[in-house]
């Protein structure tokens, strides 16, 4: 009788604890371990506390107490076995025997070069808006829709995406507390914000259907409730709010599995989420849908690429010897390459002597990793360098970018004040950081590459067009001759003297000539090259 009753307090306390506490039922992973010792205390404390009830009303007391203690050496012998278990499993798999296998986590390609990997910097695709001025400008567009900023929340997660050829990050609303959640709970979360990366255009999108399974949803509705109940066996490695090519949101949930316990995750597969029906398929990691980008978490892409760099001569040279040990650096960012989101960090020396040695690039949604050779600073002493130029301001400077720039790896950064607007935009050579420039955001993102560059020009993105001048005014700015022309079409142009000083004094209204420039959308275009 005390062995049912105490199944049955064990059951509910079990069911309880599932429920609130969502442990995956695989042996791999630590949680399910600690459910399932959680159960035996349970078990074991409520048995024997039936049987010593019994013990002081019944009878046979010498015999009971004797059980008692057979039983209880059994419960705590069996913890220990498990607990025992896990650590010696977790030494035998560990970098100390099986060094080889974890610097092989992770396949890292050293044989392609920057140049030819990685295209020319398209001003029109740079994306400049950093996570942190993406919250800004989704709270500022939340602040101007009354109805909704006072049910719900901007989540912060700001997932990167390639959507639509446009480089964006977006988040989901989520329900501001547990009362608004059962003031909405019917109609769900009415849509999310997209934030354009290059251009800094903000907006919220109103779903015709709004989104039940959210995280601060609640009991059934949970996202992570309804992701544990549908897939009770899966680890999950993150969730990433994405959309697809037509703007439907979708949940994306990586799932990993262990080689021991909760040691050397592997990502096997991904879980794609509607948040508004709640239906969902599983697809293994090589059959993700191409409109995926985060299929691989960027923590996990770190720790592996650590593993890489710490254990390919082994576990005792990681410790001692340290020859050829690296590390990545201690940030990361994302960039866009073919439609593909990949993460960018440097590798350096595990002496951390704030010098990279390179840098890898990692397709997020395949895993594809290059390593690219390329000594120079490391991504910090890069922000120092660029803040270092306006020290006097006080600006802060984001993560940088890594953009090609005449074929050599340079760090693009924003310099921002301490409201968090962008100031200015700095440009640093990743191999020597003392060759900094910046430029106020005013003059554009093709003027701070061209003040980086200085006489040369970027002629990939420089476009040549045959105009018609109309009009020409030639004006004295700080000394310095400088001309406005008019063309046929309307279109304003500034050019200094030195862009041609053999053309330029000599040209008349009706001229046919070819201008070169930078796009933008200001109204007055600036030429950098001007010929006949």
């Amino acid at each position: 009788m005390q062995f049912l009753k105490s199944f049955g307090v064990t059951l509910l306390f079990g069911s309880i604890y599932f429920y609130f506490l969502l442990p995956p039922i695989n042996i791999t992973s630590f949680a399910f371990w600690f459910f399932i010792i959680s159960l035996l205390i349970v078990f074991g404390a409520t048995f024997f506390s039936l049987n010593t009830i019994s013990i002081i009303t019944g009878e046979q007391l010498d015999l009971r107490v004797l059980n008692i203690g057979k039983n209880a050496k059994i419960f705590f012998g069996v913890i220990v076995l498990i607990i025992g278990g896990i650590i010696v499993t977790n030494i035998v798999l560990s970098p100390l025997f099986i060094a080889d296998a974890y610097s092989k986590r992770i396949f890292i390609n050293t044989e392609n070069t920057f140049a030819d990997d990685i295209d020319p910097v398209d001003f029109q695709r740079l994306p400049v808006i950093d996570k942190d001025s993406s919250m800004r400008l989704g709270d500022r567009v939340m602040g101007r829709l009354p109805d909704l900023v006072s049910q719900f929340d901007v989540s912060n997660l700001y997932t990167q995406i390639n959507y639509q050829d446009e480089i964006v990050r977006v988040t989901p609303l989520e329900y501001s507390d547990i009362f608004k959640y059962f003031n909405n709970r019917h109609e769900g979360v009415a849509g999310y914000i997209i934030v354009n990366s290059v251009s800094g255009e903000a907006e919220l999108v109103r779903l015709d259907e709004g989104m039940q399974y959210m995280n601060s949803a609640i009991l059934n509705k949970n996202l992570d409730r309804k992701l544990r109940f549908s897939y009770p066996t899966k680890i999950f490695g993150g969730k990433y709010f994405e959309l697809d090519d037509e703007g439907n949101p979708f949940w994306v949930v990586p799932t990993v599995k262990y080689h021991g316990v909760n040691i050397r995750a592997a990502v096997e597969g991904v879980i794609i989420l509607d948040p508004v029906s709640g239906d969902s398929d599983y697809y293994d990691i090589n059959d993700v849908p191409e409109w995926i980008d985060h299929a691989y978490p960027s923590r996990l892409i770190i720790e592996k690429t650590d593993d890489w760099g710490q254990y390919s001569r082994g576990f005792w040279n990681s410790i001692f010897g340290q020859r050829e040990v690296v590390k990545t650096t201690r940030g990361y960012n994302y960039t866009i390459i073919d439609n593909d989101v990949y993460l960018y960090t440097g590798i350096t020396s595990v002496i951390g002597d704030e010098a990279n040695l390179g840098f890898i690039l990692t397709n997020l949604r395949t895993s594809e990793t290059n390593f690219y050779t390329a000594p120079g600073a490391e991504e910090y002493s890069a922000r120092a360098s660029a803040e270092g130029q306006v020290q006097h301001m006080n600006y802060q400077a984001t993560f940088p970018l890594l953009v090609n720039v005449k074929n050599q790896p340079t760090y693009f950064l924003s310099l921002k004040d301490r409201a968090g607007l962008i100031k200015m935009y700095a440009l640093v050579d990743a191999t020597d950081y003392q060759r900094v420039s910046v430029t106020d955001v005013a003059e554009g993102i093709p003027r701070a590459f061209q003040n980086y560059i200085g006489d040369e020009l970027d002629e990939v993105n420089l476009v040549q067009e045959e105009i018609v001048v109309r009009d020409i005014i030639p004006v004295l700015i700080d000394g310095n001759s400088h001309y406005f022309l008019v063309d046929d079409d309307d279109q304003k142009y500034f050019v200094n003297i030195n862009v041609n000083k053999n053309l330029l004094p000599f040209l008349n209204v009706g001229d046919k000539i070819t201008v070169g420039f930078y796009e933008r959308e200001d109204e007055i275009i600036e030429i950098l090259t001007l010929k006949k």
